[in-house]
């Protein structure tokens, strides 16, 4: 048996070559073990790697005392990236500037489905990271998977009861943070051709216009290129930051709509070249939040969908 995580390969496999029993549930379930990682991490490079971990445990199970095979892949899943997560936390702390999630490019199925979509927005990830890892997996297996009590209970290690409390802390406090109120894909694509409408005209009065007075811009070069190191808050500074960066470009520079993580978002190219991802968050009709990932190791995902399933 392969040592290396199996991928989905789409209907590939003859008759003759069929997988042998633990691949082929494996294979199965691969799409939502990464979405559950990458809800907890953030990262798709790290969700790959608890997934390759999870495969190996998997590859050693005895399926025969295995009732429930997508719940004990599920719990072998939340295990490892429980154990990645306490040490990304302290990665984290050392983290050149704002840190952001990895951006994934998304098919449009992820969008059909709101909950999904806004599990996996830049907004609410940026909440989930508010949280202890713990309440995380909770409130990722509970919320977004709709996973029983006890079932959590196992993949964390606590009793019914106490996932029960865990569970109820966490909404309060993804409650308390997340945008207020609904923001439909329509809502954020037309902010965001407007947005692009004023960028590319240097519009600075209409561009003002759509942020909120209190908007905050995040940018995540990781220290490998250039963002801005604290978080740029006020409509007129970030507009300022925003007609200064994106113009010193020039013609060399494109701005495109694209679907990340569940919502419409801009993709700024340079020569051609992924140079930076912008999403944003959207309180009652204004731009909230920008969040601009330049950091080049997490733009792999952008030029390729990504496939999430609940």
């Amino acid at each position: 048996m392969s040592q290396t995580a199996p991928e989905d390969r789409g209907g590939e496999l003859g008759r003759d070559d069929r997988p042998d029993p633990a691949t082929e549930a494996f294979v199965a379930h691969r799409n939502l073990l990464f979405t559950v990682a990458y809800e907890m991490l953030g990262s798709a490079a790290d969700a790959e790697d608890v997934l390759q971990e999870t495969w190996l445990r998997w590859a050693g199970v005895d399926l025969g005392e295995v009732r429930d095979q997508r719940a004990y892949l599920v719990r072998i899943v939340t295990r490892q990236a429980l154990g990645r997560l306490r040490a990304l936390g302290r990665r984290r702390e050392s983290y050149v500037g704002p840190w952001l999630p990895e951006p994934l490019l998304t098919a449009p199925d992820v969008a059909e489905d709101v909950e999904l979509a806004d599990s996996v927005s830049m907004a609410m990830l940026l909440v989930l990271e508010t949280l202890q890892p713990t309440e995380r997996a909770v409130f990722v297996l509970r919320e977004v998977f709709d996973l029983a009590y006890d079932e959590i209970a196992e993949a964390v290690g606590k009793s019914p009861a106490a996932v029960r409390q865990i569970a109820h802390r966490a909404r309060a406090h993804v409650a308390a943070r997340r945008p207020r109120g609904v923001v439909s894909p329509a809502e954020t694509r037309d902010a965001l051709a407007a947005f692009q409408r004023a960028v590319e005209t240097g519009d600075l009065q209409r561009l003002f216009d759509l942020l909120a007075p209190d908007v905050v811009l995040l940018g995540d070069g990781g220290g490998v290129v250039q963002a801005a190191l604290e978080p740029v808050v006020g409509a007129g500074q970030v507009a300022d930051v925003l007609a200064a960066g994106l113009g010193r470009w020039g013609a060399a520079a494109s701005l495109r709509p694209a679907q990340v993580n569940g919502y419409p978002a801009l993709i700024l190219r340079v020569d051609g070249e992924v140079n930076t991802v912008m999403a944003v968050r959207i309180d009652d009709g204004l731009i909230t939040g920008l969040y601009a990932v330049r950091n080049p190791e997490k733009l792999s995902r952008i030029e390729r969908e990504t496939a999430l399933r609940r």
